[in-house]
């Protein structure tokens, strides 16, 4: 492959329709809400699970966005721990309110076969406020990336020290054994083979992006509460030019310039002048560079890791040229920081 490929946000998950949810569910969620589900819209096809996720109108007028998974899904979790958490990030940040949630056990699963998958399951639905926006980063612009610049960093100020208690380290579930920061190590020991479509240049690097991931404990140290899971698909520019951002379930702490500096690889790729933002946003003042290309190797061997692997169930084959896309543009950041084509 000569090129990034192209990926299409807006088909990376085939989630269940509001029909396939158990009527329980249905039903406590109505209590929940004091109102009736009069009308729910198509599934969302962004996002990497498959859970339920659609805007819903009530029969009360409302509109909200209901989100739902059951417990064979790693969505389960999350829609539960974004419950737990938006209610207590500060108020500088802009994040759908939390509206109403229900739980059920019984009913099938997401995919509609319970009963062969080993009986009946949990099921969670959580309901946000709805919000009128649009996915930017689909291209970048730089009146996007200035909106999402001074977003990031009012998020960075809100959250450094973290407000909330309770928070492990970013790198603490990237430390397991099979840690997929341990990826780019294994290529080079011939224990498992380079991902297709990578840049040909690829291979010649991976030294130095062990190098470079050696040094995470002390480069994404921090004591800032960070979304962790960042992309343009985690964010929303409402018609007034105000930023959301959803999608909190994978709090964490670490430094407080990491969730915007994972946006920056992707917008160079579209042509935005990443070194002058990292010159003028107070977010990188007097970070270290190799901190930086630390926290770009990092996601790019994250990227790495199983990327040929078949998609998960709720996946489209999307998530892998996610993954490729992503590992690509990360390491040409790196290349041109690093002079890796000279």
């Amino acid at each position: 492959m000569s090129r990034a490929p192209d990926v299409d946000y807006t088909a990376t998950s085939s989630r269940p329709g509001w029909e396939v949810l158990p009527l329980g569910l249905r039903e406590n969620l109505a209590v929940a809400l004091g109102s009736e589900v009069a009308e729910s819209g198509r599934p969302v096809g962004s996002g990497f699970t498959g859970g339920f996720a659609a805007p819903a109108r009530l029969a009360d007028g409302r509109r909200v966005f209901v989100k739902a998974s059951d417990d064979r899904l790693h969505s389960y979790q999350a829609y539960q721990r974004e419950a737990e958490v938006v209610p207590r990030l500060p108020a500088a940040i802009r994040v759908p309110a939390i509206v109403a949630t229900a739980h059920f056990d019984g009913g099938p699963d997401a995919q509609g076969d319970g009963t062969s998958a080993g009986g009946s399951r949990k099921w969670f639905a959580v309901v946000s406020e709805w919000v009128d926006g649009r996915m930017p980063g689909n291209l970048w612009t730089a009146a996007d990336f200035d909106v999402v610049t001074a977003t990031c960093e009012r998020i960075a100020a809100a959250m450094d020290p973290s407000p909330l208690d309770g928070l492990t380290s970013f790198l603490s579930d990237l430390e397991e054994n099979d840690s997929p920061l341990r990826t780019p190590a294994r290529i080079l020991a011939g224990e498992q083979p380079l991902p297709t479509g990578l840049q040909p240049w690829a291979p010649k690097v991976l030294p130095e992006l062990v190098d470079l991931i050696g040094r995470a404990p002390e480069a994404l140290a921090g004591e800032t509460a960070t979304h962790s899971d960042l992309r343009p698909d985690n964010i929303l520019i409402d018609g007034a030019g105000t930023c959301w951002t959803v999608d909190w379930n994978w709090l964490a702490l670490g430094p407080r310039w990491m969730d915007w500096v994972g946006l920056l690889p992707v917008a160079q790729h579209h042509g935005i002048d990443t070194a002058a933002a990292i010159r003028s946003s107070p977010l990188a003042a007097g970070v270290p560079a190799d901190h930086l290309d630390c926290f770009a190797a990092t996601v790019a061997a994250y990227m790495m890791t199983r990327a040929d692997a078949p998609p998960p169930v709720g996946c489209t084959p999307a998530l892998r040229e996610h993954q490729r896309f992503y590992a690509w543009t990360f390491l040409d950041w790196l290349a041109v920081r690093r002079g890796w084509l000279r």
